[in-house]
């Protein structure tokens, strides 16, 4: 500023030695020029220096002139109330305890390593390895490291929602999906979902999918299931054709009631479909099948995976086999082991 402020000064001692005449032609050019700039320049941008010797010169101009320099009265006041605002800041409110490096760099590390992920999925992973972080937070995190959020899920209709709500505790829900293999060859797989912990049961592959075969994998799942299978009241299917009255008699021998949705309406299924979606997504749109002996083994790993380590929003991101009761704790390593093949991250605090 003092060297500024030298150099002023001697360049004005030298317009004194100047004749008036040459002093206003300059002027004159000078206005020409900065009339110029203007329609160039809409917003100047002036250093804290350049403020400064144009807040100290406004003062020596007449009134009438004020409103023709580069700043008005209003910017000057302008920065003189920024000044005073830095003066008596006052320091922020603690608020919410910042997130460690740690946990913002293991975020980035899993959003990294899993593309297909979003922000609620790895919410769940950082719950299952100890660390207490809000969903918003992930987002937040996420991008701002330039890493895609999750895709909003389609929502069921008001009014099978709520039936399904108030089934939870006794529901079952089941369908079919289709898998190609590298041959071209469509194989059909059938499971049932376990729908108040979201456990799923793969309980078969065929590429001839028939009424018998299908009541076959129904009577094999009321068998594994054993005596836990009187817990559950309800079963939600679609109306296609290999669901039979033999189909839903398997189901009535346990008192358990058969629940055709409408027609074309599989939103009236949601979980059934929300799983659908995520094994499609998470695995076989991943990998080649090439017979039904391989899409059965994939399917099988998937469910493991799916019913032991996959998080889940409805149940307070736990999986579908994990103890509600058990609480981890965070831990500073972090070990990564591979599920389904190499195609799943799974994440496990080190012992």
């Amino acid at each position: 500023m003092i060297y500024l402020l030298a150099t002023r000064i001697f360049g004005w001692l030298a317009l004194l030695c100047r004749p008036t005449a040459a002093k206003n032609a300059e002027i004159l050019i000078l206005r020409h020029e900065v009339a110029v700039l203007r329609r160039q320049v809409p917003a100047p941008k002036p250093s804290w220096p350049d403020r400064a010797l144009l807040a100290a010169l406004a003062r020596l101009l007449p009134r009438a002139l004020h409103g023709l320099r580069i700043v008005t009265p209003r910017t000057l006041l302008a920065w003189h109330q920024r000044l005073v605002n830095k003066k008596w800041t006052q320091p922020p409110s603690p608020g919410r305890p910042p997130v460690s490096e740690e946990v913002r760099s293991l975020i980035i590390r899993l959003g990294t390593e899993n593309p297909r992920w979003g922000f609620r999925r790895v919410h769940g992973e950082l719950r299952r390895l100890g660390h207490t972080i809000s969903s918003a937070t992930v987002r937040r995190i996420l991008r701002a490291a330039g890493l895609n959020p999750a895709r909003r899920r389609q929502t069921a209709s008001k009014e099978w929602a709520a039936f399904i709500k108030a089934q939870t505790s006794g529901l079952l829900a089941t369908d079919f999906f289709h898998i190609d293999t590298v041959g071209l060859h469509r194989l059909y797989a059938l499971f049932v979902m376990e729908v108040r912990t979201r456990t799923v049961h793969i309980l078969g592959v065929t590429a001839h999918p028939t009424a018998a075969w299908a009541t076959q994998q129904a009577r094999q799942l009321l068998w594994q299931l054993g005596s836990p299978a009187a817990h559950f009241t309800h079963l939600i299917r679609d109306r296609d054709a290999k669901f039979t009255a033999t189909f839903d008699a398997v189901f009535a021998s346990e008192n358990i009631t058969v629940t055709k949705i409408p027609p074309w309406s599989p939103n009236c299924n949601p979980h059934a479909e929300r799983f659908i979606r995520s094994v499609r997504e998470e695995c076989i749109n991943r990998v080649l099948i090439f017979d039904r002996g391989h899409a059965d083994k994939i399917l099988r790993d998937y469910a493991r995976h799916f019913n032991g380590h996959r998080p889940h929003q409805s149940r307070n991101q736990l999986a579908p086999l994990d103890d509600t009761n058990v609480k981890p704790s965070p831990t500073a390593r972090i070990e990564r082991r591979e599920a389904v093949t190499g195609l799943i991250n799974e994440y496990h605090r080190a012992a």
